[in-house]
């Protein structure tokens, strides 16, 4: 069996890893992660140490129990999730961290200032993010036979939904507000090509101009909780992204209807 090398003096105690794992849990699972990778990568780096660990899921807090093998009494701490918004990068990095302290290449300590370096800066750029998802958006409306004028419509409509979805997160405003808000400025702009006769497929460009906003990994991780029976965790998700599938349906239905775009 192989033995984690753990660094000199960096041993941590049960209460600092147990408030260790309370946090990186809380973040993991704001960030989008599953249940079962939540509760594999807690028990992985656990393991590292020499500990046990038990962990309970809600839909908001995590409930985890820490404990040497063979000595009395457990360390037991409650977390609230850190809900700042679905982060693959987050999701991807925190889980790289547990394999690297389970394959002994990191110490506590190290690891301690990597995940603070993880949560309090995001190395993802948010400009390089805008234009992908704009342009993605725009390959969807292609996808769902759109014309060129048709894409260019959808690029800025996105450009224009997905910057606006970034101002109101960094003001920390609702999710749901934001699916109503993005979405009616997307479906506003969208259906320019309808209203000054742009283009031969200006329905698809309005119909695809607020793809970027359906919740689709809400609905995949309640599904893949579904699978593993975190049945509570796996209807809150599912319920979270019907409502906001439906906020942006409120949304998309208001601005055609400014536009006069027409609903059927």
């Amino acid at each position: 069996m192989k033995t984690p090398l753990i660094s000199e003096g960096s041993e941590p105690s049960t209460d600092e890893l147990a408030l260790f794992l309370s946090r990186y849990s809380a973040w993991l699972l704001g960030a989008g992660a599953t249940c079962m990778r939540l509760e594999k990568n807690v028990s992985r780096i656990a393991g590292a140490f020499g500990r046990r660990v038990e962990v309970t899921i809600t839909p908001r807090h995590i409930h985890l129990s820490l404990w040497t093998e063979g000595e009395p009494g457990a360390m037991t701490t409650i977390a609230s999730a850190i809900h700042k918004g679905i982060s693959f990068n987050l999701n991807t990095e925190l889980s790289k961290l547990s394999w690297e302290i389970a394959d002994g290449k990191i110490d506590f300590v190290e690891a301690a200032a990597r995940f603070r370096d993880y949560t309090m800066n995001d190395s993802q750029n948010k400009w390089f993010v805008l234009i992908a998802v704009s342009c993605a958006n725009a390959s969807f409306c292609r996808l769902f036979g759109g014309d060129l004028t048709a894409m260019a419509i959808v690029f800025i409509a996105t450009l224009a939904g997905y910057y606006l979805k970034m101002l109101m997160s960094g003001h920390g405003a609702d999710t749901r507000l934001m699916a109503v808000a993005c979405s009616f400025v997307s479906s506003v702009l969208g259906a320019s090509g309808q209203l000054f006769g742009l283009g031969t497929t200006p329905d698809v460009a309005i119909g695809t101009s607020v793809l970027y906003l359906v919740p689709g990994i809400p609905f995949i991780n309640s599904f893949s909780d579904m699978l593993y029976r975190y049945y509570l965790c796996a209807f809150s998700r599912f319920m979270d992204a019907l409502i906001l599938t439906c906020c942006l349906s409120l949304g998309l239905c208001a601005g055609m209807l400014l536009m006069n775009a027409g609903m059927f």
